[in-house]
């Protein structure tokens, strides 16, 4: 069981009578008092004094498929950083294996608050868990979790935006959004109306989606591209115009 009084920046790790304590290589346990009522074993090191980081909050917020992670710490001591790892709930019990999807540089060592800010974009709809990874500069490491599942909800209502870069060259991605499970087609048009490329047409479940317009073998010029997707007695349709520039 670990316990920090953060504020302090005082820590205490007590083991319970009968703990079997494996330290893993790169792998250190360091706090100000340290109380072993077990058996110790493994290549990893065992310290008093600071712990690395002293972490006061770790916080998430969602705006659409979109998680901007905020962490804030007291001091730092050697910090080289932050891996950001993420998982997928897939359903009560069961997740994906920890992936990094990010590094944030620490400040080294620091004895004053430091703010962290990471934008984790453009997500599918689901529950996800986040946690950080502090490395200091020797290699050691130690975790924080995000206290609670971060969700995802599928989107309320259709919609599609202009496409990015707009001019592109040559290519650019176009946003959709489907709030129901349904058929979705995307075509693109010149300027007099005629058909130049289909970018989907198929079914789509309820979800934000990202594709791509390759420009590569089409002229330059003003282009339209239009949705149309319907389901579960629900339709929408949207113009946008493009510009292509090579």
């Amino acid at each position: 069981m670990l316990v920090c009084n953060q504020l302090f920046a005082q820590s205490q790790i007590l083991y319970n009578p009968g703990s079997i304590i494996d330290v893993g290589s790169g792998a250190d346990v360091c706090a100000d008092d340290i109380i072993i009522n077990g058996t110790y074993s493994g290549s990893g090191t065992i310290c008093t004094g600071a712990l690395p980081v002293g972490l006061s909050s770790f916080t998430s917020s969602v705006n659409k498929r979109d998680v901007t992670l905020m962490w804030v710490t007291e001091w730092e001591l050697n910090n080289s950083g932050f891996d950001i790892e993420r998982r997928e709930v897939i359903k009560p019990g069961e997740t994906s294996v920890w992936q990094k999807i990010a590094f944030t540089p620490g400040h080294g060592t620091s004895n004053v608050s430091n703010g962290y800010l990471y934008k984790n974009e453009k997500l599918k709809a689901g529950n996800y868990q986040y946690r950080l990874k502090q490395i200091d500069f020797n290699g050691n490491y130690e975790y924080f979790s995000l206290e609670s599942d971060v969700s995802i909800n599928p989107p309320g209502n259709f919609e599609m935006s202009q496409n990015y870069p707009n001019p592109s060259n040559p290519n650019s991605k176009i946003n959709f959004e489907m709030p129901v499970n349904g058929k979705v087609t995307i075509k693109v048009y010149d300027i007099i109306g005629r058909e130049v490329i289909t970018l989907l047409d198929e079914t789509r479940e309820a979800d934000y989606y990202t594709i791509e317009f390759n420009g590569t073998n089409v002229a330059s010029g003003v282009y339209f591209y239009r949705i149309l997707a319907e389901g579960e007695g629900k339709s929408f349709t949207k113009t946008l115009k493009m510009i292509l520039v090579k």
